[in-house]
């Protein structure tokens, strides 16, 4: 049974029977879970010991025992205290939406890095609980504290033994973000752009991705379908009068990346630092929206918030993808359309059908065309490397040998001339 608290705390720009919705839809994103009921529980106000008022935990729990229930989702945080209580109450096992969270991330994850952050997460988020789970005893020994009470030993050695486990983990996962970071900086010196998609999750990120890469990354009607980062090249329609090479269009790398969702747990936004390290480091990010949800806003309000968090550079270009135009009804339709069309960095389409993909990436392809500068370059004998590479990049107008090296002639950008330098 899935339950959303409806507090004055929560009260903001959501609407309690969607923030049940989205719970239900987390819920289903959890294999082998049967779900026999979800309701909104208004709340005047949070009981410390229960969460919910005593007539309602009576209510609820004969409706428990009636239905078979076995797992209770609960989507807001649960301290402890209560999590044990509404336990021995109900006579069923409690998940809040952290442990929801975390435990979707866990089934889901494929890398070796994202199953090594799930860990991480996981462990800090029980590190956490368990300090709050033992502080009634903490309070029973009196006296000034420098002899421990009983519950004192006990707590000292699972904190022990979890923060033996992280730094083990953390160790591991230093080696897979070298690892990452070595495959960064090889693509560094390829000079392609890189463009992130980034948005809430089940905005349809991964549709859109194998819409235009003709990769199969699974892509559901689900919540956090996509966790580890896929990237793919992607070559973008030629613009007329571009590059160097001229015909073929501009190639880029493309990534998909984790949807993000409101109230992410804090140890999640922490330990998948990494995993958005594409968003970061993008040339463009694409944020992707379910235009048809009814709570579309608030969700890109969410995506922006976080990607603050993230620190990303308010001066990235960005682009606004208004996703599921199939599932909006005629008259909304048209009204986005023309909204759309009046922002040039807005952007109407359907990834499922494929309208509107063709104009979005022309657009991506003119945001990414830079400036070109001709410059003439002389090269030693010993700079062979450096020769080769230019002829590689097709920015090579022409190219003379004397007696010293070449005078070569070069038509480049100045990401490429950086690159080149670098070398």
């Amino acid at each position: 049974m899935v339950l959303h608290p409806d507090t004055r705390a929560r009260a903001g720009r959501r609407l309690p029977e969607h923030g049940l919705a989205e719970a239900v839809s987390l819920a289903a994103a959890l294999p082998g879970l049967e779900i026999l009921g979800a309701e909104v529980v208004r709340l005047p106000k949070v009981h410390p010991g229960m969460l919910f008022g005593s007539g309602k935990v009576e209510e609820l729990k004969t409706r428990l025992k009636a239905d078979a229930v076995e797992l209770v989702l609960i989507d807001g945080p649960v301290s402890p205290v209560q999590q044990r209580n509404l336990e021995k109450e109900w006579g069923v096992k409690i998940l809040d939406r952290t442990s929801l969270i975390l435990e979707i991330f866990a089934d889901r994850a494929r890398t070796r890095e994202g199953v090594l952050q799930v860990e991480l997460a996981a462990l800090s988020y029980q590190r956490s609980r368990l300090v709050r789970a033992w502080t009634h005893l903490e309070r029973q020994r009196g006296g000034f504290g420098f002899v421990g009470g009983p519950g004192e030993t006990q707590i000292e050695a699972d904190r022990r033994a979890i923060d033996d486990q992280v730094i083990r983990l953390k160790r591991q996962l230093d080696r897979v973000v070298r690892t990452r970071e070595l495959h960064r900086a090889a693509r560094a010196k390829v000079p392609f752009p890189i463009v992130a998609l980034a948005g809430y999750t089940n905005a349809g990120k991964s549709t859109l991705f194998n819409r235009v890469t003709g990769a199969e990354v699974l892509a559901k009607d689900m919540l956090f379908a996509t966790l580890d980062p896929t990237m793919r090249a992607l070559v973008l329609p030629a613009e007329t009068g571009g590059g160097a090479g001229g015909g073929t269009g501009r190639k880029v790398i493309l990534s998909d990346t984790v949807g993000f969702i409101s109230d992410l747990p804090t140890q999640l936004v922490a330990a998948f630092r990494a995993t958005l390290e594409e968003v970061l480091s993008a040339d463009l990010i694409v944020h992707v929206r379910d235009i048809s949800h009814p709570e579309t806003a608030e969700q890109a309000a969410d995506v922006e918030e976080i990607l603050a968090a993230l620190g990303v550079d308010a001066a990235v270009p960005r682009f606004e993808v208004w996703n599921k135009l199939d599932l909006v009804d005629p008259l909304a339709r048209e009204a986005l359309l023309a909204q759309s069309g009046a922002r040039p960095e807005v952007f109407a389409l359907s990834a499922l059908t494929g309208e509107g993909v063709e104009r979005f990436l022309h657009a991506v392809s003119a945001a990414l065309d830079e400036r070109r500068e001709a410059c003439t370059l002389h090269l030693g004998f010993a700079e062979g490397r450096k020769r080769a590479w230019l002829h590689e990049e097709g920015v090579v107008r022409s190219e003379t040998g004397g007696d010293e090296g070449w005078v070569v002639e070069v038509y480049w950008t100045a990401r490429q001339e950086n690159r080149w330098r670098g070398l």
